[in-house]
């Protein structure tokens, strides 16, 4: 069931930026529209063109600003006024779309609308129509259902909300996991179902959230159950915990075995600067980008880390620094945690050999300053100085 092609739809000028403390200027969203380009990405949503004169002004200016070929998304809620303010920002790019949103689930249907479910379904029909009778046949038309992963308990009237979004012109449909509750095979099951009920009359994307810390997750195993399109945001940025991250969606499916477009060198200058423009930090153990994520200091660890080193594939590693773009490499450094071969590998980087009798004695001596010294790292010119005695030249 998983498409042939998987397309990588980024939302981070919109979404990403409509949750930063500091909304971005008009110059940083240029900005990090480049770095979109530069990585490749599938497709850009650059805002929501109808909330204000400045984020109208912005998505006007990304979307003259785009590259032939590359769709151009706007979002507009299911509103005439705000689907043509949308469309007025957006026609300038070569390949613009329209994405319209309207809450489906019972809860919102219920407490926020506080309508009828004709009245949803009268509401998705009239906006997608009127959007495609202004922006013709040719032009894409995404209908998203906010809240489709609350939609367990009207699951079949979402099923008609959907295809009535087709029916009025949607080419796509998004279903968002607006806010996550449960656990991803719900999720994913419920797109399956989604995907088995529509067929080929509209292309899948998800949207979802990491409330709970699996968007990523989910987001992926959506596209072995017919998704053909993720939407995601640049360092997991967007509203509270953020949006389904770019670098680990593309990392994920390329470790599985699928092609994208995406260039990965540029994964990690990215998420520096992107890092930078927000004020937000990354954790040093964060995935893909972060500064600890190819340091080993457990002894176990070690020995297969520098029997595997050179390796395309290590013992301890996923993929290498230089696969996206980054200019470290794979560090052991001795610890209390630590073994022989750490002490070993490090002594021999810098062409010091001890013979194997003596590397058990300088083991214990290091291990003993460590515990003595609240547990610290011993760094590496102490372990040449601790190993003077034992040298012999390489």
């Amino acid at each position: 069931m998983k498409p042939n092609q998987i397309k990588i739809q980024d939302v981070t000028l919109r979404d990403g930026n409509q949750a930063l403390r500091r909304p971005w200027t008009l110059e940083e969203k240029i900005e990090v529209f480049d770095l979109l380009i530069e990585l490749n990405v599938d497709g850009i949503e650059v805002g929501f063109p109808s909330s204000n004169e400045t984020e109208f002004v912005a998505s006007r200016t990304l979307a003259k600003r785009a590259p032939a070929g590359i769709p151009i998304a706007g979002l507009s809620r299911a509103n005439e006024t705000e689907i043509t303010r949308t469309w007025e920002a957006i026609q300038y790019a070569n390949k613009p779309r329209m994405h319209i949103v309207y809450p489906v689930s019972d809860f919102s249907i219920r407490h926020v609308l506080k309508i009828s479910e004709t009245e949803v379904i009268q509401k998705i029909q009239n906006s997608v129509s009127f959007a495609r009778s202004i922006v013709g046949p040719d032009v894409e038309i995404q209908f998203s259902g906010e809240h489709f992963g609350d939609a367990i308990e009207n699951f079949e009237f979402t099923k008609e909300a959907f295809l009535a979004a087709i029916e009025a012109g949607a080419n796509i449909i998004n279903l968002p996991n607006t806010v996550e509750r449960y656990r991803p095979m719900i999720f994913v099951n419920m797109v399956k179902d989604m995907k088995d009920f529509i067929g080929d009359k509209a292309k899948v994307s998800v949207h979802t959230h990491n409330d709970l810390g699996m968007a990523t997750a989910t987001s992926v195993e959506c596209v072995y159950v017919g998704a053909e399109q993720i939407e995601v945001a640049l360092n997991g940025l967007g509203e509270r915990a953020g949006n389904t991250n770019l670098y680990e969606t593309a990392i994920a499916l390329h470790q599985n075995g699928e092609t994208l477009g995406i260039n990965f060198q540029r994964i990690y200058p990215t998420a520096k600067r992107i890092a930078g423009m927000t004020g937000i930090p990354i954790g040093e153990k964060t995935p893909i980008i972060g500064e600890d994520i190819f340091s080993h200091r457990s002894g176990i660890h070690q020995d297969g880390v520098a029997k595997t080193i050179k390796q395309t594939k290590g013992a301890y590693r996923t993929f290498s620094p230089e696969f996206v773009g980054r200019k470290d490499s794979e560090t052991i450094s001795f610890t209390n945690q630590s073994g022989h071969r750490a002490i070993q590998f490090l002594l021999e980087k810098r062409g010091i050999v001890v013979p194997g009798e003596e590397i058990h004695r300088l083991f214990e001596k290091a291990k003993a300053i460590s515990s003595q010294e609240n547990n610290r790292e011993i760094t590496e010119a102490e372990l040449v100085d601790l190993a003077s005695p034992y040298m012999i030249a390489s």
